[in-house]
């Protein structure tokens, strides 16, 4: 069949792209420990290499993958779990796939490849089953409460204090009294709860996240002197933390990034204001002075 050069050169950019993904998920399938999943991502990596093959019938031409792309995306899922990136991967691969359309007319496998791509892949994707995601409840909680609670007590203690270290002290007794304090309600609701996961983990997971958001809101105060600069980075990092977590959240597990972001990021913010105000004013009654 003879191919015009436009035609060609998709197609060519399609085996590429099929022969890298394959070898993502070979990797991953080779690391992972469970059989269940490791299965899976066997099965997708066989069928890459098959739309791969597929491809090459056309082109007769032998194509390289990209192993900086390789070993980017195998690093990203032994960092931040093969779900994310897996499905980081096929976020940046679904422009690709809108092109096979544009083939569909010379080359009739097109629309079968696109369909797997589209369907086949993301059935198997959702029947991966991560622990970190499924502990990902708790973790919510613990960052949830860590930021709420921490932003608004430094917002408070910032103005009612206004020392740094004393506000530093405070933060740091109230965030690890409150993140043990949340680690054990989260073992005691999710023992009593009929779920799959272990609640010593979810305690695990929860009192875990709150403490490094703790440790990362408190941390301006042991580096700066200037209390309202220290509180400007504290909301500052709060909203980045809100920003990272939730942009995580929304690609391992395909919900609203700006939904859930915004929620977050006001109800914080809008805490701290709150508490900011209220250590005011609680300075002028108590009669504190510097």
């Amino acid at each position: 069949m003879q191919l015009t050069p436009e035609v060609r050169q998709k197609i060519l950019t399609f085996q590429r792209t099929e022969i890298t993904e394959h070898h993502i998920y070979k990797r991953l399938a080779k690391r992972i420990k469970s059989p269940e999943n490791a299965k899976i991502l066997q099965q997708i990596a066989d069928d890459e290499l098959r739309h791969y093959k597929g491809w090459k019938k056309y082109t007769e031409e032998e194509v390289q993958p990209r192993w900086l792309i390789v070993w980017f995306y195998y690093l990203v899922s032994v960092v931040f779990g093969f779900t994310f990136g897996i499905k980081l991967m096929e976020q940046g691969e679904e422009a690709a796939q809108k092109n096979y359309a544009a083939v569909g007319g010379v080359v009739p496998e097109a629309v079968q490849f696109q369909h797997e791509e589209d369907v086949h892949e993301e059935n198997l994707i959702n029947m991966l089953d991560e622990e970190r995601l499924r502990y990902a409840g708790s973790i919510v909680l613990g960052l949830n409460d860590a930021l709420v609670e921490l932003t608004g007590a430094l917002a408070g203690l910032t103005l009612a204090l206004q020392d740094v270290k004393l506000i530093a002290l405070s933060g740091l007794i109230t965030g690890i009294a409150a993140s043990l304090s949340m680690a054990a309600s989260e073992y005691l609701s999710t023992r009593s709860e009929e779920t799959s996961k272990h609640p010593v983990r979810a305690a695990i997971y929860t009192g875990i996240a709150y403490i490094i958001t703790v440790a990362l809101l408190v941390l301006p105060y042991l580096l700066f002197e200037n209390y309202i600069l220290d509180l400007i980075i504290t909301l500052t990092v709060a909203v980045i933390i809100i920003a990272v977590f939730n942009y995580y959240i929304s690609v391992a597990k395909g919900e609203s990034f700006r939904a859930r972001f915004t929620e977050m990021a006001v109800l914080s913010l809008s805490v701290a204001a709150f508490s900011f105000v209220i250590g005011y004013f609680i300075r002028q009654w108590l009669g504190v002075e510097v």
